[in-house]
């Protein structure tokens, strides 16, 4: 496996911008207000939360992107998401397929899950597209 999926699979790389297309034909159905897990390079919405801004500390409203670090704190993001839709925001979420983490029962089967067919090309600060070396679902709590 190269350098760049390597970094897909774990903690150490969690800055991977969501494919543009991908993001656009979902906005287009949910019209985005916030993006709560982004940076200047890689946001999505005009409104948006960096690292700095710690989008978990944030209070989530209207219709919410989410495509969070895919490392250890995926958890807690998706807590959030549930957290912020039961308080009235709709949140749409792009995250791994793992159906076998607790996560993925605690919270994204709260949700209305869309598996994607084949693997997405994420995209890297310095604009290099990869593959990711998983599934990966759409989670939409509305």
């Amino acid at each position: 496996m190269g350098q760049i999926n390597e970094g897909m699979m774990s903690s150490l790389t969690p800055e991977w911008g969501t494919p543009q297309d991908f993001f656009d034909a979902l906005d287009e159905e949910f019209c985005f207000t916030v993006d709560v897990c982004a940076d200047s390079w890689n946001a999505k919405c005009e409104k948006y939360f960096t690292i700095a801004d710690d989008g978990l500390s944030q209070q989530w409203g209207g219709v919410v992107w989410m495509n969070p670090p895919y490392g250890r704190e995926i958890g807690k993001w998706m807590a959030k998401a549930v957290e912020s839709w039961r308080g009235g925001a709709t949140v749409v979420c792009l995250v791994p397929a793992r159906t076998d983490t607790a996560w993925w029962h605690d919270y994204a089967m709260q949700g209305d899950i869309r598996f994607l067919r084949g693997r997405l090309k994420f995209v890297s600060i310095e604009g290099v597209k990869s593959s990711a070396p998983f599934p990966s679902a759409v989670v939409v709590f509305a």
